[in-house]
């Protein structure tokens, strides 16, 4: 059956009282049924979905202790506690350890020998410092939790010692961090007690595996005037602030806690620290000392690596190419080996495949091996086994995610699962223990755990270990399916394929084509995914999601592609497969919409100057002109890159040429604008420019403009708001339905959801 309800009514049905038959207890579901639910899916859904995070497992390998975020629509945040599920018995056993209304409890750590285990909280902080948190101790059996520390400025981050004797937290005004250390015996009663004393503060800090010491980054001076202007509350934003280099530096944990520098002059600013098992080198990035190429791009790719072996504090540079964003260094289990993952041309800038380059850490002066080279794709340095010859990673592939194995004798890498869904593993380091996440197109995120890599391949051997979102089984989806079609050139393009609730073959419906960001990166077979596509699907709509050239999981070539022709392919391959659809009998050619967010928003803005066949657009984040965007964003080398590896005062054709704004007076199509207006990445004058000349053109058009600094929205109600007012546009002016958008449509779903069931998420189980 189509369904086909207003923008208003769908946001609406999210707020209307359901009975939910499932509680936890019986959440154990095969994750190959089909979804057979009661009603379809809306955008207030999507604000609803609970997030797991911080999966920490027991020393002895027997339980998880987790955090649940639950969202609190209304007032813009999350509600976070902790829970705890034996890995053994799985979901059944899950039980909630803390309900603090209104405050939230994070970052759980065991203690070494699992007696008990300390978190953050701002349980007790003033209205005024929410975000205040302490530290809290608590026993997996049950009971109250007790607060260990009163920190002035609250705790930032801790960490046990891994002889589990120490932990140490970071604290202090921003800027002036310093480490303090408890007892472990006794913590119950002991005294906090200071082992940093530096005037710029503590940035980041780690623990060597011998516990004897910490590695710790910190700036090499304090700029008076910058503190000055902190002090008093000037807010003026320095662009591009002159700012100290950072030094590493190692702190003895005993004794009188002396400190000592082990880099100096200034030429590089580390960053990404890493330690051997055997506590005998440490390895790190080296950032440019220009503040330029530090601050301002923003894309981590002026830097070096290095090896300190810390015994004889001699230095090693690894690496010495410029513009190559190398991966942070990782040791080997065994501490004989040490890798890292860079472009296949590791010299000159591009978008090459990532490999994996690897040699013995004593070789001082050897060059590294490249690893991977006959994988089309990237290979990365995920977790090593535990005899150190296998480096196991996730990796997409094509329309889906998976776990991949490199074998480092052998230089062979093998997929090792196959499903039709995002799949990724994780490995805790103190205990073995495997996690496993899995979503598809009926299935939210869920945590999983399986006893060895091997194993990964076998679902069956698979235990599930959580079920956040089981209000999900209630929803009506619509069918998921990978495509593929035959772009102008002849190139195969893939892509997500989400058919309307009810689907019947033979009936055409109009369609949607949700454009992804990136452009390196894909659309695959996960959970709503293509800005809510499975809301679009229950609203009748059928949604294409394509991986168009330059976009990840398809091989280098389709990845590189559009290099030096950076819109042209890629609009091709969408065109190419929106032909495709209606050439199937599915999409309606006459009715037809396009939507997408930065890079997404780059090729909707293009399709607007290019062709009059959507009835619609809604762009985010794009851009219109990339000669302006190329000073504006935060990101320059990567648009270099792709405009033909110039400057654009080198070449002002290479960059106008590409840019939307040289077509404007094409544009006929109405077109919804939406924008942060701070974005760094695709600032907002590119949105205000393209709105204004469509505005000239007489071309129907409206700029949302929303508060904040980063690319995407940050406000949740503002989310709701850019979503319910981009349907409404495209009912309106696709299928001819409803008004384009009104305020009280976002208003009322500020009405009280006090009637809406609540789903069970306690249980009995005890340790």
């Amino acid at each position: 059956m189509q369904v086909s309800l207003s923008p208003l009514a769908r946001t609406l049905a999210a707020v209307v009282a359901l009975a939910v038959a499932s509680a936890w207890t019986d959440a154990v579901f095969p994750l190959d049924a089909q979804q057979s639910g009661s009603r379809p899916m809306t955008f207030l859904d999507m604000q609803q979905m609970n997030q797991v995070s911080s999966p920490t497992p027991s020393p002895d390998g027997k339980w998880l202790l987790y955090t649940l975020s639950t969202p609190d629509w209304k007032e813009a945040k999350r509600q976070t506690d902790l829970y705890l599920v034996s890995l053994q018995q799985g979901v059944a056993s899950t039980r909630q350890l803390t309900f603090s209304k209104e405050k939230n409890e994070t970052s759980p750590r065991w203690a070494r020998d699992g007696s008990f285990f300390l978190f953050l909280s701002n349980r007790e902080a003033p209205e005024n410092a929410a975000s205040r948190n302490q530290l809290y101790q608590m026993r997996p059996d049950g009971g109250e939790a007790r607060r260990l520390t009163d920190a002035k400025e609250g705790v930032a981050d801790f960490s046990f010692s891994r002889d589990g004797r120490w932990v140490v937290y970071r604290s202090g005004k921003s800027d002036e961090e310093q480490l303090y250390r408890l007892p472990v015996t006794g913590i119950d009663t002991a005294t906090a007690a200071a082992i940093t004393k530096h005037p710029t503060g503590v940035r980041s800090w780690q623990w060597a595996p011998d516990s004897k010491r910490i590695y710790f980054v910190t700036p090499d001076s304090v700029d008076a005037d910058e503190k000055g202007r902190r002090d008093q509350k000037f807010t003026v934003n320095i662009r591009n602030p002159e700012t100290p280099v950072a030094s590493l530096w190692a702190l003895e944990i005993e004794g009188a806690q002396a400190t000592r520098r082990l880099t100096e002059g200034g030429a590089f600013s580390v960053d990404d620290v890493t330690v051997s098992s055997d506590s005998k080198w440490v390895g790190f990035r080296g950032l440019s000392a220009d503040r330029y190429k530090r601050n301002i791009t923003s894309e981590n790719i002026y830097g070096d690596l290095y090896l300190l072996e810390t015994t004889t504090g001699a230095l090693e540079r690894l690496t010495t190419n410029a513009e190559i964003g190398e991966s942070a260094l990782s040791f080997s289990p065994d501490a004989r080996s040490v890798a890292f993952s860079g472009p296949d041309d590791l010299q000159t800038y591009g978008m090459s495949n990532s490999r994996v380059y690897v040699r013995a850490v004593a070789e001082r002066g050897q060059p590294f091996k490249k690893l991977g080279e006959t994988f089309d794709g990237d290979v990365s340095v995920g977790f090593w086994s535990t005899d150190s010859a296998t480096i196991y990673f996730n990796e997409g592939i094509r329309a889906t995610n998976q776990i991949v194995s490199l074998d480092l004798r052998y230089n062979t890498v093998r997929p090792l699962t196959e499903e039709k869904a995002a799949v990724s593993i994780d490995h805790d380091e103190d205990t073995g223990v495997l996690l496993i996440n899995y979503a598809d197109g009926t299935t939210a995120s869920t945590l999983f755990t399986v006893d060895t890599v091997a194993n990964a391949s076998t679902r069956a051997s698979w235990r599930q270990l959580t079920d956040p979102n089981p209000q999900v089984r209630t929803f009506a989806l619509g069918q998921q399916e990978e495509i593929t079609w035959k772009s102008k050139d002849g190139t195969t393009v893939g892509g997500v394929l989400v058919k309307p609730v009810g689907y019947r073959a033979g009936q055409r419906y109009p369609l949607i084509v949700a454009i992804h960001g990136g452009p390196a990166s894909a659309d695959i077979l996960s959970f709503n995914g293509g800005y809510g596509s499975q809301v679009y699907a229950g609203a009748g709509y059928v949604v294409l999601r394509p991986n168009y050239r330059g976009s990840t999981n398809y091989g280098h070539k389709l990845k590189t592609d559009i290099v030096g022709n950076y819109m042209a392919p890629g609009y091709d391959d969408i065109m190419a497969g929106v032909d495709y659809l209606i050439a199937q009998g599915i999409a309606d050619p006459a009715r037809m919409g396009a939507l997408g967010w930065s890079a997404g928003g780059h090729w909707s803005n293009w399709i607007l100057t290019h062709t009059d066949r959507f009835k619609a657009i809604s762009t985010g984040a794009g851009t219109a002109n990339w000669i302006s965007m190329y000073a504006q964003s935060d990101v320059q080398r990567n648009r270099q890159y792709y405009l033909g590896n110039k400057l654009p005062y080198d070449d002002f054709d290479a960059y106008w040429n590409q840019s939307p704004l040289k077509y404007i007076k094409n544009a006929k199509t109405p077109t919804m604008i939406h924008v942060v207006e701070g974005d760094p990445r695709v600032p907002s004058p590119q949105s205000i420019e393209l709105h204004m000349a469509l505005k000239q053109l007489g071309v129907p058009t409206e700029l949302y403009m929303y508060p904040g600094n980063t690319h995407g929205i940050p406000d949740t109600r503002n989310q709701l708001v850019k979503s319910v007012s981009e349907m409404a546009w495209m009912d309106f002016y696709v299928r001819g339905q409803g008004a384009r958008f009104a305020w009280r449509d976002v208003l009322k779903t500020l009405e009280d959801e006090a009637a809406r069931p609540k789903i069970a998420t306690e249980q009995a189980a005890k340790p």
